[in-house]
């Protein structure tokens, strides 16, 4: 079963800048130096889908400053196409995140007061042609504040309209909601809106207002016969279901530096396999492959693997058993 039928996509969400204390395993407090890299869980799901075939557009708000043009000359330079990328000057600042490369009590620290993002407006979504894109992918963060969240479902209704697949990752980030109930509601709402649903199990569990039941919420939400949904359990792997289809798959076992970045990972492997036209049972296994390489390398963006890469690193490996 796949939703997908074409390599060109829409990602509406967040691109920003991630500084890693440098060398890998230095503590924020004691480092002297940063590295520089392209950040944004939409911008690194974009990234990620270029460098493995498949085309994508970012549509999002950018600070009018270096920052902002940090951004935007990374999106160039990883083949991102950017001319739905706006300026918003004023207060508004880029999504910033200062970030560990280690394993044990990493520290993130995100700056996303007055975000640039969260200024999207209605007139921003309305600006694409939907047709001229096989699906739109969006994450949870983009729902989280006004006007940003009233554009966001514009996009939903814009791509409906189009006849085009809506692709949500949950992406529950706490500390971008003013409260728990407000981002339980929008989530379930935007959950229903969507063709293919990605998260991990504590977040189905927040969307199902019950830690207990995530799997259950999946379940239910799979129910339509024309959607997808991938419930990510960590170590234990995935559970994907397709309607009436449910199957588990494992994960790639590596050698991790960091913990972040593989939800990004999997998404864009996940959709650009899709995309190539592979069975959904590969697709999420070279979404985990994917999650695998990124977790093992500094940041995000620049470690998206390329199609050679992934299919390198599987070769190299046994498909992993179900957990």
């Amino acid at each position: 079963m796949s939703l997908i039928n074409g390599t060109h996509f829409l990602v509406i969400g967040r691109a920003g800048m991630d500084l890693y204390a440098d060398p890998p395993g230095t503590e924020i407090e004691t480092a002297t130096a940063f590295s520089a890299a392209l950040g944004g869980s939409s911008a690194n799901i974009a990234v990620g889908l270029c460098r493995q075939g498949a085309s994508a557009a970012l549509l999002t708000c950018v600070s009018d400053d270096a920052v902002g043009r940090f951004a935007k000359a990374q999106l160039d330079a990883y083949g991102v196409d950017r001319s739905l990328v706006a300026t918003v000057g004023g207060e508004a600042r880029n999504s910033l995140a200062v970030v560990e490369t280690r394993l044990e009590n990493t520290q993130s620290v995100i700056y996303r007061n007055g975000a640039a993002d969260f200024q999207m407006t209605v007139a921003d979504v309305e600006r694409p042609e939907y047709a001229a894109f096989d699906g739109l992918i969006t994450t949870g963060t983009v729902f989280a504040a006004e006007p940003s969240r009233t554009a966001a479902f514009r996009a939903f209704d814009l791509a409906k309209a189009a006849g085009r697949p809506i692709i949500f990752d949950i992406d529950y980030r706490p500390y971008s909601w003013t409260s728990p109930k407000d981002a339980e509601s929008t989530y379930a709402r935007a959950a229903e809106m969507a063709d293919i649903i990605v998260g991990n199990d504590l977040e189905f569990g927040f969307l199902a207002g019950d830690y207990e039941k995530g799997l259950d919420a999946a379940r239910a939400l799979a129910r339509h016969s024309d959607r997808i949904v991938v419930y990510k359990m960590g170590e234990n792997g995935a559970i994907t279901l397709a309607g009436d289809d449910e199957f588990r798959t494992g994960i790639y076992r590596t050698e991790a530096l960091k913990p972040t970045g593989a939800g990004d990972a999997f998404m864009a492997g996940f959709l650009a396999s899709l995309a190539a036209r592979r069975p959904l049972s590969e697709a999420v296994l070279r979404g985990s492959a994917a999650a695998a390489i990124v977790v093992s390398k500094v940041a995000c963006a620049p470690a998206m693997p390329t199609t050679q890469e992934l299919d390198s690193f599987m070769a190299s490996r046994p498909a992993p058993s179900p957990a």
